[in-house]
C-alpha cells in the first residue's frame, strides 16, 4: 500500500510540476491586449487558463491527499523507527 502510494505521489508530483510551469503568469494578458500571441493559442484565449486551474487544483488536492495518507501510514508502520532511535545516551558524572 505505501509503495502505490509513493508511486501515485511521484507521478502527481511530476504533473503538478510540468502544470504550474505550463500556466501563463498573470502579466501575459496585458501583452494580449496589444496583440502579442492572444489568438495563436491551442485552447483559445482563456479556455487554456481554466483547463490548466482545474488540472492544477486537482493535482494539488491529489497531493496533498496522498501526502496526508503517506505521513499517517508510516507513523502507524511497525517497521517505522527514528533517527534517533539507535543513539545511546552516555551519561557523565559531573565534574568539580
Amino acid at each position: 500500500m505505501i509503495v502505490l502510494l509513493v508511486i501515485i505521489h511521484v507521478v502527481v508530483c511530476l504533473f503538478l510540476t510540468g502544470v504550474v510551469l505550463l500556466q501563463q503568469g498573470k502579466s501575459a494578458d496585458m501583452a494580449a491586449a496589444f496583440g502579442g500571441q492572444g489568438s495563436q493559442t491551442a485552447f483559445g484565449p482563456r479556455g487554456a487558463a481554466n483547463l490548466l486551474t482545474r488540472l492544477t487544483t486537482w493535482s494539488a488536492v491529489v497531493f496533498m491527499i496522498t501526502s496526508i495518507s503517506l505521513t499517517v501510514l508510516m507513523s502507524r508502520s511497525a517497521n517505522h523507527r527514528s533517527v534517533l532511535s539507535d543513539l545511546q545516551t552516555q551519561s557523565s558524572p559531573a565534574k568539580k
